[in-house]
């Protein structure tokens, strides 16, 4: 490409890409597993797929693309820096026992050579390269030196599994140079920041058992994952995923409405956007399940915004943002309720620390507060330990 490309013409290169290679696209439009799933949130492209990859048919085939909105909190505290968010898009392609893993490498080289305009100088990959219980990858090994891109080996680094049982397999990984364009790459993946990577293809072969033995899959897979906001940063030219066009209006109105430092601006961005997302799927504040895990993004947004003034408002947040949100995660109605949602919830908040305030001023409360403390502040006064921490910060 040779202007800079926006979301939109990324994510419709990369469907494309896959269309015209023979995938079906599925949907992966919304946030909420089925009833059915214990997980609160789709946290992958692959997670409303694993049925299938597990050997099960699919309706739309054995070559899949999709972009799946997801919702991690694992990590949540890691968000305000420039790379992590909450909400955030996968772009997934899948091959359910149909072509191999070299096969999605060298498509993966092509896209990113030829769609997107990376120079080849440019990438660096990483394969598994063995451990005491599977070989190294050979296959990846022999498909990236032909394809003449530099290959570094590791161990766990190139080990994917869905958790310690379950699905998994030797992945191999494709790394940008993101420093300065004016000096040839240096270093290799493991040891330079600059190398980000962008993609990661899943040689789904095994399934670990509990005693921590690998069965092989009767039908081998493949899964690809790249982040969306990741891909975009790194196309557009910037170093923080708040840069792209994405954030514009957040990043450009949410300067002068509240000063904050970057970090704070950040995490404030970020929370206040996945809450709206989940606002609009349907969910509301409350002390369990998804609806906490909403509160607690909102909350955590109005104690960053409260920690120098406590007259900030969400009242005061820009109709733009709201709109470009809703829009971009195309969720119906209006911003009305999810304004409406945001206040009542910030006047909920409000009036708990007003009452924890009051009950942490008491003298018992004094000096260190032992657990019992903490759980006598939860069960009685509904103070979360997190909040009391906050509480009792100068």
């Amino acid at each position: 490409m040779n202007t800079t490309p926006t979301t939109d013409q990324i994510v419709r290169t990369f469907t494309d890409f896959f269309r015209e290679r023979g995938h079906e696209q599925v949907t992966g439009g919304t946030l909420l597993p089925p009833p059915s799933d214990p997980v609160l949130f789709t946290t992958s492209g692959m997670h409303p797929l694993t049925p299938y990859l597990e050997g099960r048919p699919h309706p739309q085939g054995r070559r899949l693309v999709n972009v799946q909105r997801c919702l991690r909190t694992s990590d949540l505290d890691e968000v305000g820096d420039p790379t992590h968010l909450t909400v955030f898009e996968m772009l997934g392609s899948w091959s359910l026992g149909d072509y191999g893993h070299s096969q999605s490498l060298r498509w993966g080289y092509e896209l990113l050579r030829d769609g997107f305009g990376i120079p080849p100088e440019r990438m660096y990959v990483t394969v598994f390269g063995g451990d005491d219980q599977v070989g190294p990858d050979s296959e990846s090994l022999r498909t990236w030196r032909e394809l003449g891109l530099p290959v570094e080996p590791t161990r766990e680094e190139n080990w994917w599994s869905h958790g310690p049982v379950g699905l998994c397999g030797p992945d191999s990984e494709i790394f940008v140079w993101t420093g300065d364009l004016g000096t040839p790459p240096q270093g290799t993946p493991t040891c330079d920041p600059r190398w980000v990577e962008v993609w990661n293809h899943v040689s789904m072969r095994y399934r670990r058992l509990g005693d921590g033995s690998l069965h092989t899959l009767q039908q081998p897979g493949v899964d690809t994952g790249m982040g969306l906001e990741r891909l975009v940063t790194v196309l557009q030219g910037h170093n923080s995923v708040y840069d792209i066009d994405l954030f514009e209006p957040w990043m450009r109105l949410l300067p002068s409405l509240w000063h904050l430092d970057g970090t704070s601006r950040r995490l404030v961005c970020d929370h206040l956007r996945s809450g709206i997302v989940v606002i609009g799927e349907g969910v509301r504040p409350s002390n369990t399940g998804r609806g906490y895990v909403l509160r607690r993004l909102i909350r955590r947004a109005l104690t960053t915004l409260w920690r120098d003034d406590p007259s900030r408002t969400l009242s005061d947040l820009p109709e733009e943002v709201l709109r470009h949100t809703l829009d971009h995660f195309r969720r119906p109605g209006g911003t009305g309720p999810v304004r409406e949602v945001l206040l009542d919830e910030e006047r909920r908040f409000g009036r708990l620390l007003e009452r924890g305030r009051r009950v942490l001023g008491r003298p018992q409360f004094e000096g260190p507060l032992s657990d019992e403390d903490y759980r006598y502040l939860h069960d009685t006064h509904g103070l979360p330990r997190d909040l009391v921490t906050t509480l009792r910060t100068p």
